[in-house]
């Protein structure tokens, strides 16, 4: 395997730690306005990922950062291309990281009502925003000879990018209404259950028309496994979530997660971008990669670095793994 294959896959990686991570996260973002009742309970749901949210946020960085190292031919035909939706993205993603600091500055109930809503709305567009993105990537946009993107931002919210979106966003809830069961004590933990249930059914609707019209259009037999596992998974993991085994119910909804993107690597590999205009033209993990000499280097810094990372994080999530309920939250002190 050549060092570029090998930063294909390793990209993959990153982004499946990416959607596992923040997916939940995002989906807990969500629930305050689904699942929330009251500002107690909202506060319950903030609190939960309120240690590990800007650690999940450190898997896109990675991401991003590789893309541009690795293959700097995708990362500046894709940056390109989809900037109004990734720049839509990043904002929401700066809001949402101002919101969690800034929610408790003040005790007004406005100045917190409003932080809140913003936490919603930028969970929710991103988890929505990146299935678009990743659709198009793996279905193809207009790439010229010259490998830039010549079609125009309303061409990328197609059918197929737009149902991804719904799966995605979807899913990320379903996702984080597992992790809301799995860390929460109480009446809010039922209800988080109980909406499990109702969201996953949907997920698994979304989710399975997705994956199958990937798999018919361009996939094999290798993706045709990884979608098998996907929708065994959540299958699953609505089984335990009824059985009220949030731990496993919650490892399975990750491993939809991981089982669904993985698919779509599979099926885009070993494009890293095709084009719909010519199959010559597409970007490929040969023609947009860097030197090799740039990948042995890159491949060395991230034997080192990327242990101490999960260990950093693994650390983190161990130390606050205790659940918590409405009987946790302190009056705030201003």
């Amino acid at each position: 395997m050549e060092l570029h294959d090998v930063w294909f896959v390793l990209i993959a990686v990153l982004w499946i730690g990416y959607f596992f991570l923040e997916g939940f996260d995002f989906g807990v973002g969500v629930l305050t306005r689904l699942l929330a009742r009251d500002r107690a309970e909202k506060r319950v749901l903030i609190n939960t990922i309120g240690p590990v949210w800007d650690g999940n946020e450190v898997w896109l960085l990675t991401a991003g950062g590789a893309t541009f190292a690795a293959f700097p031919e995708w990362y500046a035909t894709l940056f390109s291309g989809f900037y109004l939706p990734l720049l839509v993205i990043l904002i929401c993603l700066i809001i949402r990281g101002v919101a969690f600091e800034y929610r408790v500055k003040r005790p007004e109930e406005h100045w917190q009502r409003n932080w809140e809503t913003a936490i919603f709305w930028t969970s929710l567009i991103p988890a929505f925003l990146w299935g678009v993105a990743f659709g198009n990537i793996v279905r193809g946009v207009k790439i010229d000879a010259s490998f830039e993107y010549v079609g125009n931002v309303w061409e990328l919210l197609n059918p197929y990018a737009l149902l991804g979106g719904l799966v995605t966003l979807t899913l990320f809830t379903f996702h984080g209404t597992v992790f809301t069961a799995l860390k929460t004590v109480g009446e809010i933990r039922e209800r988080a259950r109980r909406l499990a249930l109702r969201l996953g059914l949907v997920t698994a609707v979304l989710a399975l028309a997705f994956l199958l019209w990937t798999q018919a259009d361009q996939g094999d037999g290798t993706s045709l496994i990884a979608l098998a596992v996907a929708v065994a998974a959540l299958v699953a993991a609505l089984v335990a979530n009824q059985a009220g085994r949030e731990g496993w119910s919650f490892t399975l909804s990750g491993v939809t997660i991981v089982a669904a993107v993985a698919m779509l690597f599979l099926t885009l590999f070993p494009n890293v971008m095709p084009s719909t205009l010519d199959a010559d033209w597409s970007l490929t993990v040969t023609n947009a990669s860097s030197s090799p000499y740039t990948l042995k280097i890159m491949t060395w810094l991230t034997v080192i670095a990327l242990p101490l990372v999960l260990l950093y994080q693994g650390w983190t999530y161990w130390v606050f793994r205790k659940r918590i309920g409405t009987q946790h939250i302190a009056d705030p002190v201003h």
